[in-house]
């Protein structure tokens, strides 16, 4: 085999923790020739993998910019394509490739509608195009217990892999010259707090009450020997605000405020700083899998099932009915203070 296209955009997590796949197909004929098409946002986070030869762009929400590159691949052949996006304008491009094999979601110009091909079912039989219907690929994604890079593997006859994201020194210095202005050395844990979820998943976040009275447990436990980097991204920006004045009414609690506008690669420069992140379902979660960075992870609207720690922590998911609902009000009340305390002091040992 000679050359690989991988189609993946998307969430920027969803694309990171994609990359998983790279590895193993490496391994599989490391002579290969890998290439990936994503989204402008998520370019920094594959451009630097020692696996790829070239980065495509393709705004998933610009089908003019995906039918010139689709042109300006025209003529190439592919020993394998794999589509793993669902939206229209990316379907179509899959299907005018040029492959000896295509895996993943394609354009049936027949039918006028996206599919995909029967060796990815097991992933897609649980997203939007199931040709099982909605309902049965919500209750699918319920009862799944394999988490994505090891279906991913499965599927695609390889090794399950790791996802990596290699910082560059820029990244690197700029975390070192933060943790050095703020004193934030190793003599003890720095326990990074990225509870929000944006402004779509309210469910996915920790009540800002709960993460205060999260730290002042956890500080309490390790007797006031840790320091908290409060993170983040534009849209927490009011509600980070508050939650660093709660930190900070704490007597003798640490709390170090790491801003919201920090370009991505600096934003995972801090969190690689971090000695253990308390993280929702977010970016910042598979950025500290890829950095090997210690986790407690929680879960209420999504599965934590589908998500691979590969022995970096915990993942602490809720007990409520409408647990992995999808649904932006899902009851998160049982991811208390207590069970999440528990777990960061079992993760730092």
């Amino acid at each position: 085999m000679d050359s690989i296209l991988i189609i993946k955009t998307g969430a920027l997590g969803d694309v990171l923790r994609t990359t998983s796949i790279l590895p193993g197909l490496f391994d599989r004929a490391p002579s290969v020739s890998i290439e990936w098409i994503t989204a402008p946002a998520a370019v920094d986070l594959v451009r630097g993998l020692r696996y790829l030869e070239r980065v495509h762009v393709a705004p998933p929400g610009d089908p003019g910019a995906i039918e010139r590159l689709g042109e300006e691949l025209a003529g190439r052949s592919f020993d394998w394509v794999i589509s793993l996006d669902d939206e229209e304008p990316l379907c179509r491009l899959a299907s005018r490739l040029e492959t000896r094999r295509l895996s993943g979601a394609y354009w049936d110009a027949e039918e006028g509608r996206a599919r995909y091909t029967e060796d990815v079912a097991p992933w897609f039989d649980m997203g939007l195009l199931s040709v099982h219907g909605k309902k049965a690929a919500d209750r699918l994604k319920v009862l799944n217990q394999r988490s994505h890079p090891e279906i991913y593997a499965a599927m695609l006859g390889i090794a399950m892999g790791w996802p990596e994201l290699p910082l560059p020194e820029a990244a690197l210095s700029f975390g070192r010259d933060f943790a050095e202005r703020h004193g934030l050395g190793e003599s003890v844990p720095l326990i990074g707090l990225n509870t929000g979820a944006g402004g779509r998943w309210t469910s996915k976040q920790l009540p800002e009450e709960r993460v205060v009275e999260l730290a002042r447990a956890i500080h309490d436990a390790l007797g006031g020997a840790v320091r908290f980097l409060l993170l983040g991204g534009p849209e927490e920006e009011a509600r980070n605000a508050r939650i660093l004045e709660g930190l900070r009414s704490v007597e003798e609690l640490c709390a170090v405020d790491a801003g919201v506008h920090n370009p991505m690669l600096e934003f995972a420069a801090l969190v690689d700083r971090c000695s253990l992140l308390v993280t929702s379902d977010s970016l910042a979660l598979h950025i500290a899998i890829a950095r090997r960075v210690k986790i407690v992870a929680f879960f209420a609207p999504t599965s934590a099932a589908e998500i691979e720690l590969y022995g970096l922590g915990e993942k602490v998911a809720s007990t409520a009915p409408d647990y992995c609902s999808y649904r932006r009000d899902a009851d998160n009340s049982t991811l208390t203070v207590e069970r999440l305390g528990a777990a960061v002091q079992r993760v730092l040992g």
